[in-house]
Formats: C-alpha cells, structure tokens, sequence
C-alpha cells in the first residue's frame, strides 16, 4: 500500500495523473487513496518529484 507524507506533498497532481485505476483523488490539500481500487503498481511512488508517496509494506 502507499503512504502520503504530506510535510514533503506539494498538492501538484502528478500522482492523480499517473493512476490507472482513479485511486487517488486531490481535494483541498489532501490527497486520498482508495484502498480498494488501488493495485500497487507503484506508478504514484515513482512519478512524485518530492517524494512524498512511499511504499508501506504490510508487516
């Protein structure tokens, strides 16, 4: 699953553009991911230029 840092976010979108599956929504500066529609392809993680998403690992 992925994580959002918000203290790195810039709120810029790329992560929104990139989502194959409109697992994650921008609204008002947060940024949401729907647990369910997202298929870990990790596309959010790699395209973020302030790396502010990040893989979590289910322990």
């Amino acid at each position: 699953m992925v994580r959002v840092n918000y203290k790195r976010c810039g709120y810029c979108g790329a992560c929104v553009g990139v989502c194959k599956n409109l697992a994650i929504t921008l609204e008002e500066f947060i940024i949401r991911i729907d647990r369910e529609k997202c298929i870990n392809c990790n596309s959010c993680v790699i395209v973020c230029p302030l790396n502010a998403l990040q893989r979590e690992e289910n322990v």
